[in-house]
């Protein structure tokens, strides 16, 4: 595997560049050699956001297959220690798939049926607001009024509800729903 660990506004420290390259070389032992493995260290810069310490990673596989995982916490090495179980149990998931493809079976339960997995949200809030029409520019403006990483306003020109959202890479993002 040729592993590269970068950092994203951010200089990565030479501990912790050590510590990611020898976590993630558990991958080895699961990756072809040729396998590129990107990992982005970065911190999120918004002071609301406990979990800032952000820990990304890429696995360029055979063909077109793709793995990403993402993980944040408060701590950048308990960053990086759920990052590479979550890259485990996805490339667990994709041997899988693959096997049972090859297999001549549907990807899901041991007899070649679908499972669903049974998930109970939580939902441990709840916000309600009023809703005053304004333009996107305006609604960016007050995203950056509440510090939050969206903002969920009544577009002006549309009528509908809109999402402004702060993008990674920088800038920002609206969501428009079509019905």
């Amino acid at each position: 595997m040729r592993l590269s660990v970068k950092g994203k506004n951010l200089d990565v420290s030479d501990s912790v560049r050590d510590y990611a390259e020898r976590k993630l070389a558990k991958l080895d032992g699961r990756l072809h050699e040729q396998t590129q493995v990107e990992v982005e260290l970065a911190v999120e810069r918004n002071p609301s956001i406990a979990a800032n310490q952000v820990a990304e990673a890429t696995i360029w596989l055979k063909g077109p297959d793709v793995v990403r995982a993402r993980e944040a916490s408060p701590d950048m090495k308990a960053s990086i220690d759920e990052l590479l179980e979550k890259l485990l149990r996805q490339l667990g998931h994709h041997r899988d798939k693959k096997l049972n493809r090859r297999n001549g079976r549907a990807s899901g339960g041991p007899d070649g049926g679908h499972t669903v997995t049974e998930i109970d949200p939580q939902i441990v809030k709840t916000k309600q607001f009023v809703m005053e029409p304004m333009h996107a520019e305006e609604a960016v403006l007050q995203l950056e009024l509440v510090g939050h990483d969206f903002f969920v306003f009544q577009n002006a020109d549309s009528n509908s509800v809109n999402v402004v959202y702060r993008r990674r890479n920088g800038g920002y993002g609206l969501i428009e729903p079509q019905l």
